[in-house]
């Protein structure tokens, strides 16, 4: 059944409603950052309409797979970076050749920004990506982004997260230290970027069922919640084949959550649309400590993309 944005409005009033779904919570928090955010300034320099705290996500996986339908959201991308995520990589060149873009702006801003302009002229960003592709030794260089999410996941100071997660889960599923954190305050020097969604807990409950909550310092609603909220979902589904639980609930936590100037006009656009039913999603073959699984993406039904410019 679809539902329209008509119905739903209001910041705080309707964060959590079982009948809205997915969707209307997401198009929620969109409306309460243009109604009630502040204008601030960012490191990007393109300027933001910001709120802080109050936004949730609230899904039970059982009303189907965390993906946005309102516009067309880019699966494969946001699968080939969880896998990378898991893999414990760092490196941006693994990501292209997957044809995954999404942090080749943050390697080329760190390149430009530390170029010795006496030198030639830097690299364009397509011959920035062409010669990560084709030179190992400059990918070395110029395409680590740093100590980032993987490296936090799979190497915090030594320990690997996922590992300890997943014997904690099995070994002792009632526990209340199921927490993998990739806020390393003694290596977020060394970042391209410090993580935006920074921590994540895993909970059991009394039917063994499977829930996690993820806790997210930054958020770029327009662009990067959906991704985050379908990534999270899935690394709850990849859990689950690992450790025999059922998929429980979904939760998201927000603190700075806003939306970038340069995408007011995309935002408008995605509030008028109509929401269709979620999609779900089947994984298998799952190898989590290797990166590896394989996955089927069943009845998605979506607008078409809003395109917008990724700031970096």
């Amino acid at each position: 059944m679809a539902w329209s944005i008509k119905n739903y409005g209001g910041y705080y009033t309707k964060r959590w409603n079982k009948e809205n779904g997915l969707e209307a919570q997401y198009i929620n928090i969109l409306e309460g950052i243009t109604r009630f955010g502040v204008d601030k300034p960012d490191r990007t320099g393109v300027g933001t309409k910001s709120v802080f705290g109050g936004m949730m996500i609230n899904h039970c996986m059982c009303a189907g797979f965390p993906l946005l339908t309102t516009k067309k959201m880019a699966v494969k991308t946001m699968m080939t970076e969880l896998k990378w995520f898991l893999r414990g990589e760092t490196n941006i060149r693994p990501l292209l050749f997957d044809n995954c873009d999404i942090w080749t702006g943050d390697a080329y801003k760190r390149y430009k920004d530390t170029y010795d302009y006496d030198l030639d002229e830097p690299l364009t960003i397509d011959e920035f990506r062409d010669k990560i592709k084709e030179d190992y030794s400059f990918a070395t260089i110029w395409g680590d982004l740093g100590p980032i999410y993987g490296k936090q996941w799979r190497d915090f100071n030594g320990v690997d997260q996922i590992k300890n997660l997943i014997d904690g889960l099995k070994d002792n599923p009632h526990g209340r230290r199921h927490i993998v954190n990739a806020w390393n305050v003694s290596e977020l020097s060394l970042m391209t970027l410090p993580p935006c969604h920074y921590s994540f807990q895993c909970y059991v409950d009394s039917d063994n069922k499977l829930s996690l909550k993820w806790n997210q310092r930054s958020v770029d609603a327009f662009l990067g919640l959906p991704f985050n909220i379908a990534s999270y979902g899935t690394l709850l589904l990849l859990l689950c084949a690992e450790t025999g639980y059922e998929p429980g609930n979904l939760h998201g936590s927000f603190g700075d959550t806003h939306i970038y100037n340069n995408h007011i006009e995309q935002v408008e656009e995605q509030m008028s649309r109509v929401g269709y039913d979620l999609p779900q999603l089947k994984v298998s073959n799952v190898d989590i400590l290797k990166g590896e699984f394989d996955y089927e993406l069943i009845d998605y039904k979506s607008h078409p993309t809003i395109k917008a410019k990724l700031n970096n």
